[in-house]
């Protein structure tokens, strides 16, 4: 993928190039302004990537057996080991009480640690993506993006709702980079600002209700009024962007994957078009739920349905054929990580200035046990290059990560979900 050029001198971050009838946009460069002043002088904005692979790791061909900064390469490993002083391994994490529905329910957690999931009365919570994109999200023409191989998405409202995950390449990038004609955009103006005028009734009406209302639904009015007046917020910011020229890539549009099989090749399609979004500063909160299949994998060496596989009830070649599987997951993996720090900007790379989580919800997938998930955490500024490994029995809470990815991008919390106050053991920002 063809990298950004870098301006000589400082440009808008809504510049443009002009010729005889024409005017092309330029993508996200190191000189521009305009949403990067809302960053530190100078700096690159902050972006969050999260992966969740949902059938699990084989864990002897991940966890390092030593910890600290002198661990040996597992496996899995081996196959990020150009980057080995941009990871951090972390083992010994997990949500409480992930027991659920089904062997796989704790999948609808991995990003909000609500507990029970799928079992009666349970209500999911926010994700902390979501969280973090309510933050910032209004900073970037898209707040987020929830990509996925089936459909499904790690990504929950503030009110419990599964986000659809988004699988189709090729429409990730139209709406990226492909803009409409005239018609289509006044159309999409007209739209929201529709949208606006039926809030502003909504609103007049709820005020003339005020004072009629007893003291307890009065303050119910009032938490209703401030969700109106942050939909007001969104909904003009968003105008604003329908009006906004798309940036131009100098990438030729993806075509999608129609062979559900060719799983490695989705994953690394969809990661292109991330890389893209991330350059682009088109957005700076992405969720990419990676589901196995319950088919052959398009893998060479591979005969056995996936999800059998992972299964494996500690047969010796189903083991060996899983892990031809998972290790071609961390390939495309770090392949993925090669391609964000390629793409210089300021005085580092995209990598550096993106924090990356890749794992699962499930620590023993054969057992459907949601104990000890993997977790690789990549780039994003922090001190790199060890293995910090926690009691695999008595678990410290995902979450306490969480608060660390919410706090590096300016989300002012002490706490999300299950988390606790001791945070990650030997986890820090350089």
């Amino acid at each position: 993928m063809p990298l950004l050029p870098v301006a000589a001198r400082p440009l808008h971050r809504r510049h443009f190039l002009r010729g005889a009838g024409a005017v092309l946009s330029l993508p996200l460069l190191e000189a521009m302004t305009g949403s990067l002043a809302k960053a530190d002088q100078g700096k690159a904005p902050k972006r969050t990537v999260a992966f969740c692979a949902t059938l699990g790791f084989h864990g002897p061909a991940l966890y390092p057996e030593q910890a600290g900064r002198d661990y040996q390469l597992t496996p899995y490993l081996e196959e990020l080991k150009d980057h080995r002083n941009d990871l951090t391994v972390i083992s010994g994490l997990s949500h409480p009480e992930q027991q659920g529905n089904n062997g796989h329910a704790s999948e609808l957690t991995w990003l909000t640690s609500a507990q029970r999931p799928g079992l009666a009365g349970f209500k999911n919570t926010i994700s902390i993506d979501q969280l973090i994109a309510n933050q910032i999200g209004l900073e970037t023409r898209f707040p987020y993006l929830a990509l996925s191989s089936n459909g499904r998405s790690m990504s929950w409202t503030s009110t419990g709702v599964e986000i659809p995950g988004e699988g189709s390449p090729s429409r990730v990038f139209n709406a990226l980079f492909v803009r409409g004609t005239d018609a289509e955009v006044a159309k999409e103006t007209r739209r929201l600002t529709r949208g606006r005028s039926i809030l502003d009734t909504v609103n007049d009406d709820a005020q003339r209700l005020h004072s009629t209302l007893g003291q307890q639904d009065r303050y119910k009015l009032d938490e209703y009024l401030a969700a109106v007046r942050d939909l007001e917020l969104r909904l003009q910011q968003t105008q604003g962007w329908a009006k906004q020229p798309k940036p131009k890539v100098d990438a030729e549009p993806p075509t999608d994957i129609t062979n559900r099989n060719d799983a490695i090749g989705r994953q690394k399609l969809l990661s292109d078009m991330i890389v893209l979004a991330l350059q682009t500063d088109s957005t700076r909160t992405i969720t990419f739920q990676l589901s196995g299949l319950n088919s052959v994998p398009e893998i060479p060496g591979v005969q056995n349905d996936w999800h059998n596989l992972s299964h494996h009830g500690k047969d010796p070649a189903k083991i060996e054929e899983l892990k031809i599987v998972e290790a071609a997951e961390f390939a495309a993996f770090g392949e993925f990580l090669g391609k964000l720090k390629a793409v210089k900007e300021y005085d580092g790379n995209l990598l550096d200035n993106t924090a990356v989580l890749f794992g699962s919800n499930l620590g023993n997938a054969s057992a459907h046990d949601w104990h000890n998930v993997p977790v690789v955490l990549a780039g994003g500024g922090y001190r790199h290059g060890a293995h910090l490994a926690h009691d695999p029995k008595n678990n410290k809470p995902l979450a306490n990560l969480f608060v660390s990815l919410a706090q590096r991008v300016g989300v002012e919390i002490d706490s999300f979900g299950s988390s606790d106050s001791a945070g990650i053991n030997g986890l820090e920002l350089g």
